[in-house]
């Protein structure tokens, strides 16, 4: 660690920050997309069922592990279309929890259960099992496991639970591609697992999903969801109502291209968080990382989990220290808010074609609380993304220099706010 933390001006009143090497953009492509996608435009095939969405989706399969995979149009409509494969209905109940991005609650509603929220683990951010079983009734059919930032959920415990309400399990992979359970991929574990390709992910082609499944029936009604009523073949009618959820050879092409480099972008994360880790474990302040399940034998790490104390911050509150140490040159962020707070639950009631709120449901979005989902969301939860655990070790060590200088001088940084109120 630099000795010049403990004597130099803080980048937040005029001092020079303390990094200096620029972080890695994302996101990144090479030259075998390029090609691919001119001989795609030039070839006229550019939808259903192209070759390069066919090969994109026999090697996720074999990335993830599971027995079927298929490309969508983007990570929300998975959701929407696994939870009705797995035989969720208008009017059951889907246990989701109370930190993740809207479209995990916007799924279940929008194919017409009713979405349960429940609170979250204090340490993971993930799904908390012992809620979610005190939430079963005999109107639940679901439980979405969201994997969330850099951890996963206590698959052990959630499975467990699965099978003894006869529940189904549908995960939440868009922050997971290549993490792994006990060895077992995530999105391979439950009954269906959705991923997301949106650009800030680790497999991305600025919009995309794909819904992967070990089940034969759980994938062909998934498939007659996605391409209107037909089965995998795309020729023979299926026997369920389905939409037009295609994804484009463009987008299979981006991905392919993606899984060429994902093994050793998984690796190089996995270094520089545990270098991070370890650093942060040696110095005295409000900030750490979340502790990873020794059952995680793979972690991806869309994000970096970190919890922020504000006790041990000198009365400065998250927000002024992640300004601190953006001045620095290091760039993080607070978590989602709760989910339950997301403006736009506020037009379901008026705009949403679907009725939504069964009377029969007690839980009011607008009256929940859970709290700690609150405590993480309004103080805790801090975030690093992906991209940036890509960089140097030289820049790792930058990192950490900026965090030692900044809680080396948490009362200017207390001063700094105070004087410009």
């Amino acid at each position: 660690m630099s000795s010049l933390s403990h004597i130099s001006t803080l980048a937040l009143t005029g001092g020079e920050p303390a990094v200096t090497e620029p972080g890695p953009k994302w996101p990144v492509t090479g030259e075998q997309e390029i090609v691919w996608m001119t001989e795609v435009v030039r070839s006229g095939k550019w939808s259903w069922v192209g070759s390069h969405e066919q090969a994109f989706c026999e090697e996720f399969a074999r990335f993830i592990g599971s027995r079927h995979a298929m490309l969508l149009a983007n990570g929300t409509v998975t959701l929407q279309c696994a939870l009705q494969a797995v035989g969720v209905q208008p009017g059951d109940e889907v246990i989701i929890p109370g930190l993740t991005w809207v479209a995990t609650l916007q799924a279940a509603l929008d194919v017409g259960a009713n979405g349960v929220l429940v609170d979250i683990d204090p340490e993971t951010y993930c799904i908390d099992p012992a809620a979610v079983e005190a939430a079963i009734t005999p109107k639940t059919k679901a439980i979405i496991p969201v994997h969330l930032y850099g951890c996963m959920c206590d698959m052990d415990a959630l499975l467990n639970i699965a099978r003894r309400h006869g529940l189904k399990i549908v995960e939440d992979v868009a922050h997971q591609h290549g993490s792994r359970w006990r060895d077992v991929g995530a999105g391979a574990i439950g009954d269906a697992g959705s991923f997301s390709f949106q650009q800030s992910k680790v497999l991305t082609c600025g919009e995309g999903g794909a819904i992967t499944c070990n089940d034969d029936a759980v994938y062909e009604t998934a498939f007659c969801l996605k391409h209107v009523g037909f089965m995998p073949d795309v020729t023979t009618p299926g026997n369920h109502y389905g939409h037009n959820y295609r994804a484009t050879e463009m987008q299979a092409v981006l991905l392919r291209g993606g899984l060429t480099r994902i093994e050793d972008q998984m690796r190089i994360r996995e270094e520089r968080e545990a270098m991070l880790r370890e650093g942060l474990d040696t110095l005295s302040g409000p900030l750490r990382a979340a502790q990873r399940d020794p059952r995680v034998t793979r972690q991806s790490y869309y994000t970096m989990t970190l919890h922020f104390a504000q006790e041990q911050a000198d009365g400065i509150t998250r927000q002024q220290y992640l300004a601190a140490l953006a001045a620095e040159g290091f760039y993080m962020s607070p978590t989602y808010p709760a989910v339950y707070q997301h403006r736009l639950l506020n037009l379901y009631d008026s705009t949403s074609p679907i009725p939504y709120r069964d009377p029969a449901v007690v839980q009011n979005y607008a009256a929940l609380r859970l709290p700690v989902t609150e405590r993480v969301v309004n103080e805790e939860g801090v975030v690093l993304s992906h991209q940036f655990l890509l960089g140097s070790e030289t820049l790792m060590r930058q990192y950490l220099d900026a965090v030692a200088k900044v809680n080396d001088h948490l009362g200017q940084v207390k001063m700094h706010f105070t004087s410009a109120t």
